[in-house]
């Protein structure tokens, strides 16, 4: 995303997905729209978080209904909370094939900036946002909700087993750490092996760049617990 058009990531999001299917699982093209993005600068409410207008989104979740693409807003939000941050696409997050992602590396305390540490949420401001997006599962009557938390290192998540998990939503723990195959796993095998991993999906990001090498489809699949959700950056 970002190098070529809607139309044509759908294209391009096809031969990405070669091999993921051969564990027999169906295999569902997915957008991940980072939909606010950490910036450098307060900006003019002081977050840190600029955040993505309705019309620049709205072409790819149109395009992705059309394709049987499911889509994933993301969130940055500096400091504010990913609740306020949540509400400003629930016209999208109404539709049956939207989801959500927090990534809690960009949520900032108080006096805070990005990129001089790692943001950290807690459980009760995640389960805020659990909450809020169950109810409009709810009250649409949708399908199951994918909600995603990012996470590479503990800090990032406090009181992570407090975490709810309730039928409307398929609550994901996304391991998007970079570097080396050996250090990936190391990470993986780390997040996993928490005694409350079991109440969790779980999710692996491979990046172009930064992974040296990138790992292959068979070598995601044979993970355990079992991936479910692949990215690519």
């Amino acid at each position: 995303m970002g190098e070529q058009g809607p139309d044509e990531a759908v294209e391009r999001l096809r031969s990405i997905a070669e091999g993921y299917g051969a564990d027999g699982s169906a295999v569902l093209p997915t957008f991940e729209i980072i939909a606010t993005v950490a910036s450098a600068s307060a900006g003019a409410d002081g977050d840190y978080s600029s955040v993505t207008d309705h019309e620049v989104i709205r072409p790819w979740i149109e395009v992705a209904a059309a394709n049987g693409v499911y889509v994933v807003l993301d969130l940055q939000p500096g400091r504010t909370d990913f609740l306020t941050q949540a509400k400003h696409y629930e016209e999208f997050l109404r539709l049956p094939h939207v989801g959500l992602a927090l990534d809690p590396e960009w949520r900032l305390k108080p006096h805070e900036v990005h990129l001089r540490q790692i943001g950290t949420v807690d459980a009760a401001e995640i389960n805020q946002v659990v909450d809020w997006l169950a109810g409009i599962v709810r009250e649409e009557g949708l399908p199951q909700k994918l909600l995603i938390v990012h996470q590479f290192r503990f800090s990032m998540i406090t009181n992570r087993e407090q975490i709810e998990t309730p039928p409307e939503l398929a609550v994901m723990i996304h391991m998007d750490g970079q570097g080396s195959l050996s250090a990936k796993y190391n990470t993986w095998n780390t997040l996993t092996g928490e005694a409350d991993a079991d109440r969790f999906y779980w999710g692996w990001k491979n990046f172009y760049d930064e992974d040296s090498p990138m790992a292959t489809p068979e070598q995601v699949l044979a993970r355990t617990p079992n991936i479910v959700f692949v990215s690519f950056q």
